[in-house]
């Protein structure tokens, strides 16, 4: 249990840089090119799940994940990340709550999946 704490600890502060760069490329698209937020959210997700997804595998699970497992990954989270802007987009949210709500997702359900899926058996 305490390894899986210290991994979360990792996670959260690789999370917080990769929010950054979400948040950044999110507000670019929506606002200086007018794109809808599901698509604004789509492609700052892709962006910045390369980003973290590598610095993962190198820092918080220390070691190289398979070609397969990245692209599940990036899959099912893509879906998440352009289902919160789609909801966003019919609701006419503010663009700060789209990725606030994306950004907890991906926090808590990007971690599990990682941890369990894509990096299984990893010591962290």
């Amino acid at each position: 249990m305490k390894a899986l704490w210290k991994g979360f600890c990792s996670y959260m502060v690789i999370g917080v840089i990769n929010a950054l760069i979400h948040w950044q490329i999110f507000f670019v698209l929506t606002v200086a090119f007018e794109l809808s937020q599901a698509i604004s959210n789509l492609v700052a997700f892709c962006v910045a799940v390369s980003f973290s997804f590598h610095v993962h595998a190198l820092y918080t699970f220390d070691r190289k994940a398979m070609v397969l497992g990245y692209l599940l990954f990036s899959a099912v989270m893509g879906v998440v990340s352009y289902g919160v802007g789609h909801i966003a987009d019919l609701w006419q949210v503010h663009g700060l709550v789209t990725v606030t709500s994306s950004w907890l997702l991906y926090l808590i359900g990007e971690f599990f999946f990682s941890r369990f899926v894509v990096f299984r058996g990893c010591e962290s």
